[in-house]
């Protein structure tokens, strides 16, 4: 039985909120193309970032952050190795974290990390719809990390997948879909420009572990975890069509998204948001 689409927006204008208020530390081991920018989009949208990702630290750090994001963009092996450690803490304490299997399926090396990962229970895995089809293993992957398949076509891997698993996965693209297994929610915001900037789709793993709750196995608590998640895609992509809206290209859309996520405040998110039970 789904919740009325004002529920979820009266959600995500109090995830919105707890944000900006908690403050959330959020450990990023990312990939070294769009750390910077996924920095700045954690300032900007209220949460602070860490970006511990060797190891030794990597463990520690993550049973004390308030959530973590796992990104396989660039993984070297130091950072496998942090990785590794820093999701046994974080599953371990109870710390929430984020797997964003980015390419998995047409490369080799992280996807096979991603597979020896996925077991240990992520509150989130977001992707593009190859993505998330090739981890459910149900599909070879897209080419490298651009997706050649459409969100609904993923949407039973993605069902699949966080029954199997546990975690709420989250599909990238035109509209977004996230499922908990049971609950499906689509977030319908967002701009092509999007696309266009290195970490447009990296970052939004950020946020996710920022707004995610911590980590529990009943049953509320997952559809918690789904409406937490679908509120973090329901900021970043009402950001980005404001953003679009005062930007003529990526250049000026980069500096305008991280002034719209500042900006945003509750009374246009509930205005601008356009998510809704499937």
């Amino acid at each position: 039985m789904t919740r009325p689409a004002d529920d979820l927006l009266a959600i995500t204008r109090q995830a919105l909120n707890r944000v900006r208020h908690e403050t959330p530390l959020v450990q990023c081991l990312t990939n070294q193309v769009v750390a910077n920018f996924t920095a700045n989009v954690l300032l900007a949208v209220g949460a602070a970032p860490a970006m511990v990702d060797i190891p030794e630290e990597a463990g520690p750090f993550a049973g004390a952050a308030s959530g973590v994001l796992v990104n396989l963009g660039t993984p070297h092996a130091e950072q496998r190795a942090a990785m590794t450690e820093a999701v046994a803490s974080a599953t371990a304490a109870g710390t929430p974290w984020v797997l964003d299997p980015v390419a998995v399926g047409s490369l080799p090396v992280r996807t096979a990390l991603a597979r020896r990962l996925l077991p240990q229970g992520p509150a989130v895995v977001r992707g593009n719809a190859s993505e998330i089809i090739a981890l459910a293993g149900t599909g070879g992957g897209g080419r490298g990390v651009d997706a050649t398949d459409e969100v609904e076509s993923a949407a039973a891997a993605a069902g699949e997948l966080a029954r199997s698993t546990g975690a709420v996965v989250a599909v990238s693209g035109p509209v977004d879909l996230l499922t908990d297994g049971e609950r499906t929610v689509r977030v319908a915001n967002g701009d092509p420009l999007l696309t266009r900037v290195t970490g447009g789709g990296c970052a939004l793993g950020a946020v996710l572990a920022a707004f995610a709750p911590p980590t529990t196995p009943d049953a509320a608590a997952r559809a918690d975890r789904l409406a937490a998640a679908a509120a973090a895609v329901a900021v970043y992509t009402v950001a980005a069509e404001i953003a679009a809206e005062h930007s003529a290209g990526p250049g000026g859309f980069a500096a305008a998204f991280l002034d719209a996520l500042y900006a945003l405040d509750e009374e246009t998110l509930g205005k601008r948001a356009a998510i809704s039970w499937a």
